[in-house]
């Protein structure tokens, strides 16, 4: 009836080539331009169809587009010719890392996806693919181009990203695969922030770019190393500006710059990347958003005048969120609130808006700024009620290093101070105080080496996850407190130490 009925998947899904061909009337195109589509096959639907399925981003995917041409040699002028070296991309997009001569690193993007690759091979060939690659068209391809204005208006390190078109004879993209899987596509061009030889204006001090796995290793090796968590909230305000949820720790970089306060460490400063779900519209259909509910896939947030589910807007991005927020407080949420709202007075977003190409503004431009107006003032109340959401369970992690957690606890507080002696004399590295009224539960982690955790008074839910060490752990009370211990770990439990002396216990730390 709608299509996803058919027992087969559709032999030709995608269209053959994006390049449009010449229709009389069409504007001239000059050298090395064309006229061209994201994906027109998703508009090539019933009215009946577009009830039941969505109509999506659907008129945006099949609007023509006029988009230079991809050459190798000249598609970053000031970066001299761009080399193809790897051909990458999940189950879905195709990428393919490109150098330049200077060292730099370019990525190429397809706007189109196969989201089908994700099914058995079996269901490949059946319905269940027509369904997951028609949800494509619920993303907007050129949502990243609406994104980098509104990022450096707030200091939020971005790309640059333009869309070209592949030609379908291209056969210099360093492998006959990437020739095929790339050819007569648009894609997307833009730096490619990661290891040594890269620079953003936006982080000059950067040494070099790492990936979050690698960030948090660093983190928990060496105290002194701290993540630039003010950069990372407007960062995630921006997220949530934007509407999106697909923010998942591998779609982070970090600019490593030297620690100001503490020689020798490094401080981390985010990098988003990947923009592919930016005013995503998925619920605009029966069965999207019968799926979309809260008991099938919540996270596919759609992006609307106003803000909606935000606990499934910021999950893709909790771990993130986990390391990186939590010494903020409720104060610090909503002055980031007011400042990203002050940076993006209309005319900005009007600027970021008209980004969009000529026929894509003229389906979507209106729409979309008034939606950004919307969301841009209700920001301030919406990082509040973000804090509030990441102040529920926050988790407080020490290092592979022996560190000393002092947890004072009432009725209404809990003030957490982490040191370790490898700091010196300033072995403080750690301190923030929670609020009853707003943490269900303070998880503390030890990670590895012997730490020591000195718990006073009763109140908050403690739950400590320690590491492999020889850890101590005193409490004045074990009321709402769990220790749970690495399978190699060892605890001893001594007496209490005096109040006195807590504020000098990391002169009495373990040795290694």
């Amino acid at each position: 009836m709608i299509g996803l009925s058919a027992g087969c998947a559709r032999r030709h899904f995608f269209q053959p080539d994006a390049r449009l061909p010449a229709a009389a009337g069409q504007r001239p195109t000059p050298p090395d331009s064309v006229w061209a589509t994201a994906g027109r096959q998703y508009n090539q639907h019933s009215g009946l169809y577009k009830a039941f399925m969505g109509p999506h981003h659907r008129a945006v995917w099949a609007a023509p587009v006029q988009v230079p041409v991809l050459r190798l040699a000249s598609a970053v002028p000031a970066a001299g010719p761009l080399t193809a070296t790897k051909l990458g991309g999940g189950f879905q997009s195709t990428s393919l890392t490109l150098k330049a001569n200077d060292g730099r690193l370019f990525v190429i993007r397809s706007l189109d996806k196969d989201p089908a690759r994700i099914l058995p091979k079996f269901y490949q060939k059946t319905f269940l693919a027509n369904g997951l690659r028609d949800g494509t068209s619920a993303g907007n391809p050129y949502g990243a181009l609406v994104v980098s204005p509104l990022a450096q208006q707030l200091g939020v390190p971005h790309t640059h990203p333009r869309i070209l078109y592949v030609p379908s004879d291209t056969d210099n993209l360093g492998s006959a695969e990437a020739n095929e899987r790339l050819r007569g596509k648009l894609v997307l061009l833009e730096e490619k922030y990661t290891g040594e030889e890269v620079s953003s204006p936006l982080v000059p001090e950067a040494q070099k770019f790492i990936d979050d796995e690698d960030m948090r290793q660093h983190l928990y090796a060496d105290p002194r190393n701290r993540p630039d968590q003010p950069a990372l909230l407007r960062a995630r305000l921006l997220d949530l500006l934007i509407g999106d949820w697909d923010r998942h720790s591998g779609q982070w970089q970090w600019g490593e710059v030297p620690n100001p306060q503490r020689p020798g460490g490094r401080v981390f400063v985010a990098v988003p990347k990947d923009r592919d779900q930016a005013f995503f519209r998925m619920s605009d259909g029966v069965v999207p958003w019968l799926m979309t509910r809260k008991f099938l896939v919540r996270h596919l947030v759609t992006f609307k005048r106003q803000y909606h589910d935000l606990p499934a807007l910021i999950g893709q991005g909790r771990h993130v969120d986990q390391r990186g927020l939590n010494a903020l407080t409720r104060r610090d949420f909503v002055a980031a609130g007011r400042y990203v709202q002050a940076q993006l007075p209309d005319s900005t977003l009007a600027r970021a808006v008209h980004q969009l190409p000529p026929a894509v503004h003229a389906i979507e431009g209106p729409t979309l700024l008034r939606d950004l107006q919307a969301r841009r003032d209700a920001l301030p109340g919406v990082a509040e009620r973000y804090y509030e959401l990441k102040a529920e369970r926050p988790v407080v992690a020490g290092t592979e290093l022996p560190d000393y957690f002092a947890v004072a606890r009432t009725p209404d507080s809990t003030t957490v101070r982490v040191y370790n002696r490898t700091l010196g004399a300033d072995s403080l590295f750690y301190q923030r105080t929670f609020y009853t009224r707003e943490t269900n539960r303070l998880t503390l982690e030890g990670l590895g080496s012997n730490d020591t955790f000195e718990l006073t008074g009763h109140g908050l839910k403690i739950v400590i996850h320690a590491g492999a060490g020889e850890d101590v752990l005193r409490a004045t009370s074990h009321r709402r407190l769990r220790y749970e211990p690495e399978s190699n770990g060892t605890l001893n439990t001594p007496a209490p130490t005096k109040k006195k002396e807590q504020f000098d216990i990391y002169n009495r730390l373990t040795d290694e």
